[in-house]
């Protein structure tokens, strides 16, 4: 597997950097081994499972992961990681949080090695929190434009003082166990920003893609016809999910808003740059918005004929 990091010089930091990987899985073998692989400096990695069906344990416990099992609960809550931020037997205050298909970088290695270990120059965060930024792999490339990048989350924090945000309110969404739409919400406010990036191998192919947005469809048709999400509430001089979810609830439900979506990644956010890859990822996107629009006016139509 070529990535943007392979001519890189940068060493991995020394074994034994005290901080504490969380990876949620389920059926991830095909990902699993290259993201550990890649995790070995840590001195501890933990993997919770949603009770996989392939090889995914086996080869976690032998790359020096624990291993933890996760029942989802009917009521919906809790999800994965805040489960396992609450359960697990954390050995460090410092947790980094990653996808089985999301792999570290020799230079954002070192840069967390600094972070944790107190030696990261003042001057660049709050140090209680960091935002993390990822490059999307898609179609054999990096996607640098479509709106795709950067691409920051709260991955890196003080164990104490983060928690995912709990979005409810919005029935059977078929969204899964693991928290995809949720951010991590810190006590101490807001994070800072690492300079290095990691990757996320996301869509190794168009089926996944569509399997994934399919679902993920069905859960923003539900959160157009909820009243109240919950989570982080939408403001415009709010922090930067509270500014982005704004401007998605003021412009969600136009019906051209697909159109938008798609002239916005391709033309104002530079997708032509990205090539034929950039082109059917904002023509992908664009249908993702029509089909959230779509299904939220049948969950209407079912709304009104229940009554």
């Amino acid at each position: 597997m070529s990535s943007p990091e392979a001519n890189s010089t940068i060493p991995w930091p020394p074994k034994n950097v005290p901080v504490s990987v969380l990876i949620p899985v389920k059926n991830e073998q095909s990902n699993i081994e290259e993201c550990l692989r890649r995790l070995q400096w840590a001195n501890q990695i933990v993997v919770v499972d949603s009770q996989s069906t392939d090889q995914t344990v086996a080869l976690s416990e032998a790359l020096g992961a624990e291993v933890y099992q996760f029942h989802y609960s009917a009521e919906g809550w809790p999800k994965k990681k805040n489960w396992a931020l609450e359960q697990v037997s954390w050995r460090n205050e410092w947790v980094l949080i990653l996808d089985a298909d999301e792999y570290m970088t020799p230079e954002l290695a070192q840069e967390i090695e600094q972070v944790v270990t107190g030696k990261y120059p003042p001057g660049n965060g709050c140090g209680d929190g960091y935002w993390l930024n990822r490059r999307f792999m898609f179609l054999g490339q990096w996607i640098k434009h479509c709106g795709y990048y950067p691409s920051y989350n709260v991955r890196l924090f003080k164990h104490a003082l983060g928690r995912y945000e709990r979005i409810g309110n919005l029935g059977q969404t078929g969204s899964g166990d693991n928290e995809v739409h949720e951010h991590i919400v810190l006590k101490t406010g807001e994070a800072g920003y690492l300079k290095h990036d990691f990757l996320h191998y996301a869509y190794p192919n168009l089926s996944v893609w569509v399997e994934k947005h399919n679902r993920y469809s069905t859960w923003e048709a539900h959160a157009m016809l909820a009243k109240d999400e919950g989570g982080v509430k939408p403001s415009l001089f709010g922090g930067p999910i509270a500014r982005k979810r704004w401007l998605k609830a003021k412009t969600r439900k136009m019906p051209f808003r697909p159109l938008l979506r798609f002239l916005y990644g391709y033309l104002l956010k530079g997708g032509f740059r990205d090539g034929y890859a950039g082109f059917v990822m904002c023509r992908l996107m664009a249908w993702y918005d029509f089909i959230s629009l779509a299904k939220f006016h049948e969950l209407r139509l079912q709304e009104k004929t229940a009554k």
